[in-house]
């Protein structure tokens, strides 16, 4: 089986050389088709920096970032605008829902501007709605719903194309624990057809118990990696492994739970 995405020697500095702050250093890994992958690490370990060279929002200083065979540094006009709208789908720890939109006109957003045809968006919209339990807030403006109503409208949007790589900044962080929950539980449980592929980057061991597997970064580079053994491991046994290691880290007020 060929990797989704492939990470090789990823760098990233900030400022002029002789005062330059690492940011990343030497990141290498992969993630295969399906994976739920976790990043941790504690405020300016740079997981964030990680996530924002993947989308393209910042250029990296070194290395390759090469999805689906294509080295995406290289993109440019037309390919690099269908990698940001279709080979990746964003899911944010601030939900950004546009205020003036209902549930359904934010989720549907994304197939209007690729063209896709009114029942094969219907059907998509249906099907995911119905999964993650949001097909009575559709008609509703994201200020008549809770928190976790519009994370999970948010997570619709950002699976409706069907991307090849969703990247999930913090999705619980504004989320009480129960709905923390469910949205890991939703997220996790896609399969099928449906089934997607997630890098997600947070500081919540429980979240990070419903990955796969975690990398844990410290000064812009991987310090640590831990492998959920499936599927004789339970995810509280994941979970008490995962705050071990945070704790070799030097783990502080950031992973108070």
């Amino acid at each position: 089986m060929e990797p989704i995405l492939e990470i090789d020697s990823l760098k990233k500095y900030y400022g002029k050389t002789g005062n330059q702050t690492r940011a990343l250093e030497n990141i290498t890994f992969q993630v295969m088709p399906g994976e739920f992958l976790g990043i941790m690490g504690s405020s300016g370990s740079g997981k964030t920096t990680l996530l924002n060279c993947i989308a393209t929002v910042i250029r990296p200083s070194g290395g390759r970032i090469v999805m689906g065979g294509k080295e995406i540094q290289k993109l440019a006009g037309a390919g690099l605008a269908r990698y940001r709208g279709r080979e990746i789908g964003y899911l944010f720890q601030n939900f950004e829902l546009l205020e003036n939109l209902t549930g359904r006109e934010n989720i549907l957003l994304p197939l209007s501007l690729h063209k896709i045809r009114e029942e094969e968006s219907r059907r998509r919209l249906e099907k995911l709605a119905s999964y993650l339990e949001i097909t009575d807030v559709l008609e509703k403006f994201p200020a008549q719903m809770s928190g976790g109503q519009k994370q999970r409208v948010a997570a619709a949007r950002a699976l409706i194309l069907k991307p090849s790589l969703v990247l999930a900044d913090e999705p619980t962080g504004a989320l009480d624990s129960k709905n923390a929950r469910t949205l890991m539980e939703k997220l996790s449980g896609l399969k099928g057809e449906d089934g997607a592929t997630v890098l997600m980057v947070t500081h919540d061991a429980g979240a990070a118990s419903y990955c796969g597997r975690i990398l844990f970064i410290r000064d812009g580079m991987i310090f640590h990696e831990l492998r959920k053994d499936i599927p004789r491991e339970s995810r509280k046994a994941f979970y008490e492994r995962i705050l071990k290691a945070m704790a070799q880290m030097g783990g502080g007020s950031e992973y108070v739970l």
